[in-house]
Parts: C-alpha cells; structure tokens; sequence
C-alpha cells in the first residue's frame, strides 16, 4: 500500500513529497532527554512532559500534534547509500579488538571467495547497530507526540521505538535487538540514545561479516538532514567487548523520489 507523508496523515500542511508504495514505517518521537547527559529544555512549540517507569501515560493533547508541525520534514520513503556504506567500511575501518579483527577478516575473505556467511538469513532482526550502519531497505519516519518509530522493508521485526517524551531508560532495561532509544531535538536535529542492545546483536561491515556485540553496547546518534532530499546518521557506537574505542561513522539516506529518479526506465 501507499504510505503518504507523515503530516498528512494527521492533517497538517506540508508541502506532499512522492514516496513508494513499500510498505514500510519508522515513527519518530518528540523531545526525549539523551542518555547519561542532561535533557536540554524542550522546543518552545512542544509542550513538556516527562514519563517514569510504571507511569500511567497520557492520551496526547491538540497541543501536542500541532507542535509536529514545527519538526523538520522527512516525510516519504529514505533509501541507504549503498555506496556510501562500502566506502565508509574501507576508509573508516572500525577498531577492532585483535581477535574480532580477525574473525571479520576471514568472514570478508570467505565472502569473496564465493562463501558468504549469511549473517541475517535466520529471519530475526539485523538488530542495532547493524540495522543503521549497513542496512539496505528502505525506511520511514512517522512523527508522534512523545515517539519516533522506525519500521523498514522487509519484514514485521524492522522497528525502532524512539521515546521522545522525556523518560529516561530503565536502571535495568529488558535487553532486545533494537534496544531501548530515548532522544530529543536540538533544533532540526533528533538526537538518539539507544542501550539496552541483547549480546546477540551482529556488528557487521556487511550482510556477511560481522560479529556478536557481547553486550555493554551504547549508541548514539544525531539524524539530519543536509539536503530537503539527504538525511546523515552521525552515529557513535561503543562496544568495549569487540572494539579498542568508539567507532564514529555518517550513514546516508536518499528521500524516495531522489531514489526512483536513479531507476533505470523501459
């Protein structure tokens, strides 16, 4: 089916943006407080609010969809640069720990060779930080008071959920694929926290290298747009179990129409 902006499903003016008929949603939540850091104050335009574990939470207010209209637009469908990714992975290596290092290495060698390892061929999730860093399939954004959540192409398990409305994570959070993401906005820019990552999750150069994170993951990430049709992932991931230091790399996402532009026609 056809997914539509985000902003016109709840009826407020934008300008529409072709998108693709993919079946796909990532919703995108308001203003969390970020991690270990403190929370700056909320946009002037989104009333505060602030959720605990065990809270009763409540229904969102008029107030609260109209400040959506003063979020960027990332309305439609956004497609990974493949080639950005592959270039980033032979540029911008990640530090691996001697032995893990290896490990990728012989995974990289038995791919070229002709066999692959097919890390995510088992039908669960390609989970975090796998998921933003070398993913393929499309994505969108859908806004709404107090979340941001992100599905993708595929399958029913590519979904993030990204509590914006001012929670902090669990003391001991449940530990799953994706996580448990808090954020904020700081201006156009939504800024995601996200620990909590289950020890089985891959860090993967490709669909065919990587390994477990072993748990401890902490992940950060600032998504903006530098073009109306360019979104970047700055994202920042620590994982002292397999990697010597944090590792910093910029994903790049094409808007759907930029992405339909680029096929070849009949």
């Amino acid at each position: 089916a056809m997914i539509g902006p985000v902003r016109d499903h709840i009826g407020l003016p934008t300008t529409p943006r072709p998108v693709a008929g993919i079946g796909l949603a990532i919703i995108a939540s308001l203003g969390l407080g970020c991690g270990t850091a403190p929370p700056p104050s909320p946009r002037a335009e989104e009333p505060a609010s602030s959720v605990g574990p065990g809270d009763t939470i409540p229904s969102p207010t008029p107030a609260q969809w109209t400040a959506l209209a003063s979020l960027p637009d990332w309305s439609g469908v956004w497609t990974p640069n493949w080639t950005d990714q592959v270039a980033q992975v032979q540029s911008n290596p990640l530090p691996w720990k001697p032995d893990y290092g290896a490990r990728v290495a012989r995974m990289i060698a038995e791919d070229v060779a002709g066999r692959p390892a097919g890390l995510f061929v088992n039908c669960l999730p390609e989970g975090m930080p796998s998921w933003m860093l070398i993913n393929h399939n499309a994505i969108e954004f859908l806004f709404t008071p107090g979340r941001v959540t992100i599905l993708g192409e595929s399958d029913g398990n590519r979904l993030r959920r990204i509590y914006t409305d001012g929670r902090p994570h669990p003391d001991d959070p449940a530990p799953t694929f994706h996580g448990h993401s808090i954020g904020h906005w700081e201006g156009d820019t939504l800024v995601v926290d996200t620990v909590g990552i289950i020890p089985q999750s891959l860090l993967a150069v490709s669909e065919a290298a990587g390994v477990p994170t072993n748990g401890d993951v902490h992940v950060v990430e600032r998504l903006h747009l530098t073009t109306p049709d360019t979104m970047v992932d700055d994202i920042e991931v620590t994982a002292p179990r397999v990697l010597t230091a944090p590792d910093r790399k910029s994903t790049r996402l094409n808007s759907s129409h930029v992405a339909l532009s680029r096929m070849p026609s009949s």
